[in-house]
């Protein structure tokens, strides 16, 4: 089918609509939809929380009895399953609806093609491929979960400008500036889980959450602090270390642990993985992470850890993406290293990296890469 510009222009708009729910509707993808009926928008709606109506409910809603003989513009396949929520394919269906055209056809096994096949079957013209690589980048978590039952993995680091994360002595508050502090904030709210170690949890007295107040403004002004749900915290934690006392269990938010054995301690009571460990005595990092994705339904696990795991998890080619941010600060020879990669003798064994985004952050420099395998 070809798509003219009016197709275009509404499908960019259903696009923005979708990123309403980008801190919101984990682990729901996020959909956008915009219903038209001669040339006029009749009514539009985004997905906003797991559970709640999709796109196309807001959508159908607004436009009532109107909705009769519209065309259908929708970021991701419509639903052909019952869920917490009936199909939307079949609420379409029932509007009478005359055309759907859809950004990609959704990877999920339970829809696939099948809520495309489920209109065409009640005679309403459909079409995919609208815009698919800006619907593609509004889910890359949800779609490489479905795709390859992996989730996105999103490892944090921050060091000054020749590679340190703390003094010899172990200070490190506060490397990055608080800009950066607050876009760190930004990807955890969209994590569906944080990874981190008890070392790390002790060492800093950390909570992992997300803090609405240092959120940057612009996502404190779109969403109330209600809104904006709290990822779960995953603590590696194979000799039982933490302890209920710590902030990780006053502040808001779900906790699990991690080790090798079921601890009794009051800190593991509530949420426990169990999960082997290797030769080396250290946790099969690929089993906690599919662990996480399967037990809690997870598709983005952004990890924020010390050299020691970072450099595991690289190692075991288990991180899709890095987020790195330099300090304009000069540590010194003695100060601790971004990673504990060890071992190294050639060149050819260093670790190649795909630098895909340089910016600035406050005065700190902010690089996404990804790993070239």
């Amino acid at each position: 089918m070809k798509f003219t510009s009016q197709d275009h222009q509404m499908m960019q708009k259903a696009i923005l609509l979708a990123k309403q729910g980008i801190y919101t509707t984990a682990p729901n993808p996020n959909v956008g939809c915009v219903l038209v009926k001669d040339g006029q928008i009749i009514g539009e709606g985004a997905h906003l929380k797991a559970g709640e109506p999709h796109a196309e409910v807001h959508a159908l809603r607004q436009a009532g009895e109107n909705a009769k003989g519209s065309t259908a513009y929708v970021t991701l396949e419509p639903c052909s399953h019952y869920g917490r929520t009936p199909p939307c394919a079949e609420g379409l269906i029932n509007a009478g609806v005359s055309k759907v055209i859809c950004a990609m056809v959704d990877p999920n096994p339970q829809v696939a093609g099948r809520g495309l096949a489920m209109l065409n079957a009640a005679g309403i013209e459909t079409a995919s491929g609208l815009l698919e690589a800006d619907s593609r980048a509004l889910n890359p978590s949800f779609l490489q979960r479905m795709e390859t039952k992996k989730p996105f993995v999103q490892l944090k680091m921050a060091a000054s400008l020749d590679g340190k994360t703390a003094l010899e002595n172990g200070v490190s508050q506060w490397i990055t500036s608080k800009e950066a502090r607050q876009d760190v904030q930004r990807y955890r709210a969209q994590s569906g889980a944080i990874l981190s170690t008890s070392k790390t949890v002790i060492e800093d007295n950390a909570s992992l959450n997300v803090r609405w107040e240092d959120l940057p403004a612009s996502i404190q002004k779109s969403y109330p602090k209600e809104a904006l749900r709290q990822p779960l915290r995953i603590i590696l934690d194979r000799q039982h270390q933490l302890t209920p006392e710590l902030k990780l269990f006053m502040t808001e938010g779900e906790v699990a642990t991690v080790s090798s054995q079921f601890s009794h301690s009051v800190a593991a009571q509530e949420n426990h993985l169990h999960c082997n460990v290797g030769d080396d005595e250290q946790l099969i990092l690929s089993e906690v992470i599919d662990k996480i994705a399967q037990e809690y339904n997870v598709n983005h696990i952004w990890v924020e850890a010390g050299a020691t795991l970072a450099a595991s998890m690289i190692k075991a080619n288990l991180v899709d993406e890095l987020i790195i941010y330099l300090a304009p600060k000069l540590m010194g020879a003695d100060g601790r290293s971004l990673l504990n990669l060890v071992g190294l003798k050639a060149m050819s064994e260093a670790i190649d990296l795909d630098i895909t985004d340089v910016r600035m952050v406050g005065k700190d420099i902010r690089i996404t890469a990804k790993i070239v395998r």
